[in-house]
């Protein structure tokens, strides 16, 4: 089933189709690289058990901020951070992110990526970031155009999605050795436009979103239960997420 189809099963946004998504899956199908250089995610993995530190309210604001600055360094814009609302952000995700955390033994890549997740999904809830300046004298090359109009068509929202991508690539790093690879989908405006208008609308979507951009098979029912999970589903023995919930 391809992606187009399943958005549209579960009542996402019909503007998927006004943007010719339905053109774009099969072109989406493969995976690729996205274009953007995370050196954040270099910056990231230098630091010594980041997946616990990352838990700490100081290092998740720390790191944020580092993150806007190197967002800010590569494309010209300056973002102000609403410290209250990066603290609600950081403390609803670790509410939500504790209670599921017994599924870490199940399938600890996984459950990095579901974490990231939810850190996004908070991230797009509470809106701790404003873009203030920059977009109209943007760096742009033609190495990063792409990329460019993504942060020029939503720079909030590629902020908070930089920021989670590289956790996840430097806390694989650290912890396994590799990182996962990122799907061009991720390069391309047209999945942000319904990324966008999705997530906003229902943050939870953020997940899976996340999960798309990695290469993996998103869940659009229930994105924000990690036993909903394929790859949770897969290591339980279930074999589809009704299964999984029934047997919790």
């Amino acid at each position: 089933m391809s992606t187009c189809i399943i958005f549209a099963g579960v009542g996402v946004h019909s503007r998927v189709t006004d943007f010719g998504m339905s053109d774009a899956c099969d072109s989406l199908s493969t995976n690729g690289v996205w274009k953007m250089d995370l050196p954040f995610s270099n910056e990231l993995a230098l630091m010594p058990d980041l997946r616990h530190r990352l838990r700490q309210l100081r290092w998740f604001r720390a790191t944020f901020r580092s993150n806007a600055k190197a967002v800010s360094d590569a494309f010209g814009i300056r973002y102000e951070i609403d410290e209250a609302k990066l603290t609600r952000a950081f403390l609803d995700w670790l509410e939500v992110m504790e209670a599921q955390k017994q599924f870490a033994a199940v399938d600890r890549a996984d459950f990095i990526v579901f974490a990231a997740g939810l850190v996004l999904r908070e991230l797009i809830r509470q809106e701790p970031a404003r873009e203030i300046s920059g977009l109209s004298e943007m760096v742009e090359t033609e190495e990063n155009a792409s990329t460019a109009a993504i942060v020029r068509f939503w720079p909030e929202g590629f902020l908070y999605t930089n920021y989670c991508v590289s956790a996840i690539i430097a806390v694989h790093q650290q912890e396994f050795g590799a990182a996962p690879s990122i799907d061009k989908c991720a390069d391309d405006l047209r999945t942000w436009w319904s990324y966008r208008e999705n997530a906003t609308e229902m943050p939870a979507y953020a997940v899976a979103f996340l999960d798309r951009f990695l290469g993996a098979e998103p869940n659009w029912i229930m994105p924000d239960r990690a036993q909903a999970r394929q790859a949770m589903q897969r290591a339980l023995g279930y074999s589809s997420a009704s299964e999984a919930l029934r047997r919790l």
